[in-house]
C-alpha cells in the first residue's frame, strides 16, 4: 500500500470531485493520507476530512505565510486538537523567505511557537522550508533537535543537509519534484538518504510528477514518484513503496 504523507485535499481545486477522488483511493492502492494544515481554516477543514474518511489523517499547524493570522487564542484550539486520535502531527509549518508574505520575525515567532506545542503534545512536526534552508535547519537543531522527530516537507535543500537531518533523527519528504529532468540535487537527496528515512508525498493539488508536470496532482500519481526513487537507488518499486509506508507509520506513531 502506497502512503501519502503530506497532501491538501481541502484545497479549492478538489471542490468539484473530492468525495469522488477521495472514496476511490483505497482502491487504487492508496492506504493512507496526512492531510495538513496551512492556514487555520486549513487546519479545520482537514480535521473534517479525517472524521469522514477512515484512512484520511490530520495536521494541525499553520504554513509561515499565514502566521499572521495566530495567537494565542487560536493556539489554544490548535493544542486541543493535536490531542484527538486522528491528529498525528503539527504541520505544516516553518520558514518561507521566497514569498516573505508575513515578516520573518513573525514566522520565526510563530514557528517556534508551534514548535513548543509539538513537544508539549508530543506530536512529530512537519517542516516547510523555502529560500530559508539554513535559518530552519539552526532553529531545528536548537529548537527541536529530533525531540518527536518529524519530516522535512517537498525538501529542496542539499544531499549533505539532508543527511545532517536524517541525523538528528527526521525523515525526508520526497515528491514529484524527484521525476522532473532538471531536478538533480532532489535525485542527489534521494539517492544520499537512506530509504529507511524517506517518505513520499504530493502536496497536492501542486507538483505534479512528470509526465503530469503542470496538473493538479493527486496520490494516484505516486506510483511515479515511487518508479522515480526505485530507479535511482536500485531496487523495486515494491520496496520503496513498502518501506516508504512502514516509515510513515513509524514517524507517526498515532497512525494505525
Amino acid at each position: 500500500m502506497i502512503f501519502d504523507s503530506h497532501a491538501h485535499y481541502d484545497d479549492e481545486q478538489f471542490d468539484e470531485d473530492r468525495d469522488i477522488l477521495l472514496s476511490g483511493m483505497e482502491e487504487a492502492g492508496i492506504g493512507g493520507i496526512i492531510n495538513m494544515g496551512a492556514s487555520l481554516e486549513g487546519v479545520a477543514a482537514s480535521q473534517a476530512l479525517a472524521e469522514q474518511y477512515p484512512f484520511v489523517y490530520a495536521a494541525a499547524g499553520v504554513h509561515p505565510d499565514h502566521t499572521g493570522s495566530l495567537n494565542e487564542e487560536n493556539m489554544q484550539w490548535m493544542y486541543g486538537l493535536c490531542r484527538k486520535p486522528k491528529t498525528v502531527a503539527v504541520g505544516e509549518i516553518g520558514l518561507d523567505y521566497y514569498w516573505d508574505k508575513e515578516s520573518r520575525d513573525c514566522q520565526k515567532k510563530w514557528f517556534i511557537t508551534q514548535l513548543d506545542m509539538a513537544k508539549e503534545t508530543g506530536l512529530p512536526v512537519n517542516i516547510h522550508s523555502r529560500d530559508a534552508a539554513q535559518e530552519t535547519f539552526e532553529i531545528m537543531k536548537k529548537e527541536h533537535a529530533g525531540t518527536t522527530g518529524g519530516v522535512i516537507h517537498c525538501f529542496s535543500s542539499s544531499a549533505q543537509m539532508a543527511l545532517e537531518y536524517v541525523k538528528l533523527g527526521y525523515y525526508i519528504g520526497i515528491g514529484g519534484v524527484v521525476t522532473f529532468k532538471n531536478a538533480r540535487v532532489m535525485k542527489e537527496v534521494a539517492a544520499a538518504v537512506p530509504l529507511d528515512h524517506i517518505v513520499i508525498e504530493t502536496d497536492c493539488p501542486y507538483l505534479a510528477p512528470a509526465p503530469n508536470r503542470g496538473k493538479r496532482n493527486s496520490s494516484l500519481y505516486l506510483p511515479l514518484v515511487i518508479r522515480e526513487i526505485a530507479e535511482i537507488k536500485g531496487v523495486t518499486p515494491k520496496e520503496v513503496e513498502d518501506a516508504t509506508y512502514a516509515n510513515v507509520k513509524r514517524v507517526y506513531p498515532k497512525i494505525q
